[in-house]
């Protein structure tokens, strides 16, 4: 008995427009985050702080050139130069990553499995059967 070939299912224009659609808005939502959730710098403290020069954030001359070129003074690049991004990883948000990655890659095996074992099927097991 022979099987029927494997013909896979076909998406619309307008399916394919869709996902498309949802593909771009959620690489945008992913970009966005970040910036939409980011914590809030905190103002400066009135302590007896001088005013902050170039020389005082070791600015370089050339540094200072392509900051007059931005149109930023001192007192304005002051917080941009000493608030540092901070680079620390948070252990429960990685593992929440890993297992959605994780998650998503089983997923993905389990629900083409049956797709696969059908062209490999049709492929293979009619060329056997003479």
């Amino acid at each position: 008995m022979r099987n029927k070939p494997y013909e896979p299912p076909v998406q619309s224009g307008a399916g394919q427009m869709f996902d498309s659609l949802v593909v771009l808005v959620l690489v945008y939502a992913s970009l966005l985050a970040p910036l939409l959730f980011k914590a809030t710098a905190e103002p400066p403290k009135a302590d007896d702080k001088a005013a902050p020069t170039w020389e005082s954030l070791n600015q370089t001359p050339a540094m200072l050139e392509q900051w007059k070129k931005l149109g930023v003074n001192v007192e304005a690049a002051a917080p941009m130069i000493t608030n540092r991004f901070d680079y620390t990883i948070e252990p429960i948000s990685l593992l929440l990553t890993i297992a959605v990655i994780v998650g998503y890659f089983v997923f993905v095996l389990r629900v083409s499995e049956k797709e696969y074992r059908e062209v490999i099927r049709e492929r293979f097991d009619a060329s056997e059967g003479g």
